[in-house]
């Protein structure tokens, strides 16, 4: 071979060595690139924004099971601190962090939201959060969820497929409305990775469910001894960050004042309050002064001890008991007359 030909080919192999290494360095490592700033965010035009936000009510029950009535991977067993019903979770010393978790639910007879200003709120605060999702939110939802998928910051757990109440749901009915969600999930899940893959962006390495929230807040030892044994932590709250007096600002600094370290808030993205984003985007900020961050869940969990309760509730026991005659359909269904 001409050695004058072999010298004068290394600098080119070198530049486009140098070429391809410099394109794969600019190339996006984050999944959220899958879309624009303005596809993450709340529509600009107010009909549509306004129209995201709203529940729309069926004219008859969708009763559809999803394309996937069971979840393909299997759930690890559940470590045995973590049994039972969590509601807060305790914390080294200096450990001053705290769970924002949203609630996206909806049942049978309707299709509830999504608050986009929630969510932007907590992107610009590059704030962590635990929403629970319904499957069949899931379903109706199928681009919202998948860029929640995508946002590193958030994770996403079991809230029942139509927000069933686990306490008087048979047997049956309970396994039908996890495995319906699980399946769900991970049938966006999956498209969200094919998705990544086509537009040459990495995966969203987005494991399987394994927190689940008792709608309701509905479920004693036996929902949490059945819901254990399929994997799930059963995940509630010991802050409740709606209703209660006062505009937006004067919830904000009650949510604010009830939060100790490791702390689980209970809230919703579904618009349902439909203030929510204006309570959190006040609430970050305070937060923030009193020297609280943010974590998922799981996070907590993985850094303290779960503290349990014997039943699931909003601020004392048994205070929700009267859901459990509320809705037909075991709390799937349309509210009793």
């Amino acid at each position: 071979m001409n050695k004058r030909f072999v010298f004068a080919a290394v600098p080119l192999l070198l530049l486009a060595a140098l070429c391809a290494a410099a394109a794969a360095a600019g190339r996006s490592k984050n999944p959220l690139d899958l879309w624009t700033t303005a596809q993450l965010a709340q529509p600009a035009n107010r009909t549509k924004a306004r129209a995201e936000r709203s529940i729309r009510h069926l004219p008859a029950p969708d009763m559809a099971a999803p394309a996937r009535t069971a979840p393909v991977e299997p759930l690890p067993a559940l470590p045995e601190q973590r049994r039972g019903i969590i509601r807060r979770v305790q914390l080294p010393a200096g450990d001053r962090r705290v769970a924002l978790t949203f609630d996206l639910c909806e049942r049978t007879v309707h299709i509830t939201g999504y608050d986009a200003r929630l969510v932007d709120a907590l992107r610009r605060a590059n704030a962590r959060a635990t929403f629970f999702a319904g499957g069949k939110w899931l379903r109706s939802h199928p681009e919202r969820a998948e860029q929640l998928m995508a946002d590193s910051r958030f994770e996403l757990g079991n809230h029942s497929w139509a927000h069933a109440n686990m306490e008087v749901a048979p047997a049956e009915f309970r396994q039908r409305q996890v495995d319906w969600t699980a399946g769900q999930y991970e049938l966006l899940r999956d498209d969200l990775d094919r998705r990544l893959a086509a537009k040459g962006l990495p995966p969203s390495h987005r494991g399987p469910m394994t927190l689940f929230r008792l709608p309701y807040g509905r479920g004693g030892a036996e929902v949490a001894a059945f819901l254990n044994g399929l994997g799930y932590a059963v995940i509630q709250w010991d802050v409740v960050g709606e209703g209660g007096r006062g505009n937006a600002q004067a919830r904000a600094e009650a949510i604010a004042e009830a939060v100790r370290p490791g702390s689980i808030v209970l809230l919703h993205a579904n618009a349902v309050p439909k203030d929510t984003a204006e309570v959190l985007r006040r609430l970050l900020p305070l937060l923030a002064r009193r020297g609280y961050a943010t974590a998922t869940v799981s996070e907590l969990l993985a850094a303290g001890l779960p503290q349990t309760a014997p039943e699931g509730y909003f601020t004392f026991p048994g205070d929700n008991a009267i859901y459990d005659n509320a809705f037909e359909g075991y709390g799937t269904g349309a509210r009793r007359r």
